[in-house]
């Protein structure tokens, strides 16, 4: 059976908010609240891809104290933007 959107949406939802260090829930949970019910199946995707990866990698990646993967590079670049403003 395959996963409705709404379903997909609200799972991803969750993974944002309960990822293990409290600074990457602040920081993809709030992304999430702000831009996934707007989100169409390729964001879908690359979110998903993200929420995949290490908390302490994606740490460093959106401090900038390393460089991210080009893979999600441009998804890190939003998540950079949204935390230094």
């Amino acid at each position: 059976m395959t996963e409705s959107p709404e379903a997909r949406r609200k799972r991803m939802h969750i993974r944002a908010w309960r990822r293990g260090t409290k600074e990457m829930d602040l920081i993809l949970g709030g992304y999430a609240d702000a831009h996934l019910a707007g989100m169409d199946a390729a964001a879908l995707d690359a979110f998903e891809a993200l929420l995949a990866e290490d908390d302490h990698d994606l740490y460093q990646w959106v401090t900038g104290q390393a460089v991210p993967p080009a893979h999600i590079a441009p998804l890190i670049g939003e998540l950079a933007l949204r935390t230094a403003g």
